[in-house]
């Protein structure tokens, strides 16, 4: 079961499409209205995982303040507004894809933002804490910023939204602190790292499966009426990514050293898809089926997305600053090898010389 799930957790960027065509299958040739009692339990199981490999612990210490204030500046003052004029402009007259797109830009960071950060060589001290405050404040902020953004387009039910924020997060949050304490009392912080914490987000991928595996079959219907409606979803899901990405790599190059910016660049771009395909599908009854089609969509470009950034990384920021050091002390320690040489030489050719002076003619 576990090499299952490792193979689909490594392999995303397939599993997703391959769950997208069996959910369009499923909803074009069977009822679809059973699958909705399967929508919470599948939201527990992909986000409670999540949670039982925080690293709170790593919230302790400031040095990096300033990467964490531009992290938090760009993922709650600038993509959700940039998510949103999105929205205005490709789904005018569908305010549920642009609800999808508002809900893929207000909740960022996840467990893939430390992931990808360590990946590239980032600061991940400084990632874990970008995870941890987007979480939070996303949490807390994301109900304000859809009755703010949307209330006037859709029926927006601010406290059924702030429930299913609770539902969503802040319990799944206090069992899997729970139980990551119970395991670790159990059977040791090394053994937890080894053993336990990298089982726990195959399970989350079984969820996020499941999930755009249901937001697929409850669309079915529509995307067999205008099938090229997937493709004008695509286009704003993808100019939102192709905007962060060089306006998070640009602040990080002009502001920070390379180790926060890389971590900067992650824990903006990287947005908890999980979290916003649950509220869709939670809080928004049948309609959110169609904001959850956007974001089930944004798990394919993001992941895509994130893999490629990786292999840029080092002609963007430059080699890793061990690597920097490294040389550094090569270039040093080889100098001082060939001043010492030169020296010897020098020394040898000395003598030489005062050698032949005393030695007697003829």
């Amino acid at each position: 079961m576990w090499s299952i799930l490792y193979a689909l957790q490594k392999r995303l960027t397939w599993a997703i499409p391959a769950m997208l065509a069996l959910g369009f299958l499923y909803g074009a040739l069977l009822p679809e209205e059973p699958l909705r009692w399967l929508i919470l339990p599948l939201t527990f199981l992909m986000v409670y995982p999540m949670m039982v490999t925080l690293r709170v612990s790593h919230l302790t210490g400031w040095d990096d303040l300033r990467a964490q204030l531009l992290t938090q500046g760009v993922n709650f003052a600038v993509i959700p507004f940039i998510a949103f004029g999105l929205g205005l402009l490709f789904f005018a007259d569908q305010p549920y894809m642009a609800l999808g797109l508002l809900l893929a830009g207000l909740v960022p960071t996840s467990g893939m933002t430390i992931s990808w950060t360590g990946f590239a060589g980032g600061n991940l001290a400084a990632a874990v804490k970008m995870t941890v405050l987007g979480l939070l404040i996303g949490a807390l902020a994301t109900p304000f910023y859809v009755e703010a953004l949307l209330g006037a387009q859709i029926d927006v039910d601010f406290w059924a939204i702030a429930q299913q924020v609770l539902v969503i997060v802040v319990l799944p949050l206090v069992l899997g602190l729970l139980t990551q304490r119970a395991l670790v009392r159990r059977f040791g912080q090394e053994d937890f790292r080894n053993r336990w914490a990298f089982r726990f987000p195959a399970l989350s991928t079984l969820g996020v499966l499941g999930i755009v595996f249901i937001a697929m079959a409850l669309n079915a219907e529509t995307i067999l009426a205008a099938p090229e409606q997937l493709l004008y979803i695509l286009i704003p899901v993808a100019l939102l990514y192709a905007i962060n990405f060089p306006l998070s790599t640009a602040l990080g190059k002009a502001l920070l050293p390379r180790g926060d910016a890389i971590a900067l660049v992650y824990g903006t771009v990287m947005r908890n898809l999980s979290i916003a395909l649950a509220i869709a599908m939670n809080a928004f009854g049948a309609e959110g089926a169609n904001a959850a089609l956007v974001v089930a969509i944004a798990f394919v470009i993001q992941v895509q997305a994130a893999a490629w950034y990786v292999r840029v990384t080092r002609r963007v920021f430059g080699p890793p600053d061990d690597e920097v050091r490294e040389a550094r002390r090569s270039d040093t320690a080889e100098s001082a090898d060939n001043g010492g040489a030169q020296g010897s030489v020098g020394s040898e050719t000395g003598a030489e010389s005062e050698s032949g002076s005393r030695r007697p003619s003829g």
